[in-house]
């Protein structure tokens, strides 16, 4: 079940927004993003993905910015490295309480507190996800640490290696040496 499907495919948005649950999809419905559904909190199908792709050229993970969440996205990153779908990840920030506390936020939650203004600026500042995937192999690692810089590099090569076509791993291959500082 890809639940909204049969409003989002009749959006005139160019991409499918994918996130957990109903009342995401109810929201972000509700504040004009007529081209969101929902997996309903289960792991992405190849099915879904295939009915994704009669629907869509691009998709955009938007799940809960919980470890789960990161996870899931991790997850259904991998399941649509090859499936000919331009794959982009629209990661929400933590929201501070009043005791400063840093909680999770969904889809839901970002548009009560924030409005669907900020949603459409973290919308449209997406990152492609393999971006993403680099984002989070690095944020393991101490970047200043000769020991820490081998260990990424050694992580980031197997992630880069995964990628599909030539042009595709040399570009990210020179991104990551960056991060890196190596040549």
């Amino acid at each position: 079940i890809l639940y909204g499907l049969n409003l989002a495919r009749k959006s005139k948005r160019p991409n499918i927004i994918l996130c957990e649950g109903n009342l995401d999809i109810v929201t972000l419905h509700q504040a004009g993003f007529d081209n969101a559904v929902a997996s309903m909190g289960t792991a992405l199908t190849l099915e879904q993905v295939r009915l994704l792709s009669k629907f869509t050229k691009e998709l955009v993970l938007c799940y809960d910015n919980d470890n789960a969440g990161q996870k899931a996205t991790e997850k259904a990153l991998q399941l649509l490295n090859e499936s000919g779908l331009s794959v982009k990840v629209l990661q929400l920030p933590r929201r501070r309480t009043e005791s400063g506390e840093l909680v999770k936020q969904d889809p839901d939650d970002f548009i009560k507190n924030h409005g669907p203004d900020a949603f459409e600026r973290l919308l449209n500042g997406s990152e492609n996800g393999v971006e993403f995937r680099m984002a989070q192999v690095a944020g393991k690692y101490d970047l200043g640490s000769d020991e820490s810089r081998v260990a990424y590099c050694a992580e980031i090569s197997g992630l880069i290696a995964t990628l599909p076509g030539a042009v595709e791993r040399e570009i990210y291959t020179d991104r990551a040496a960056v991060t890196a500082r190596i040549t």
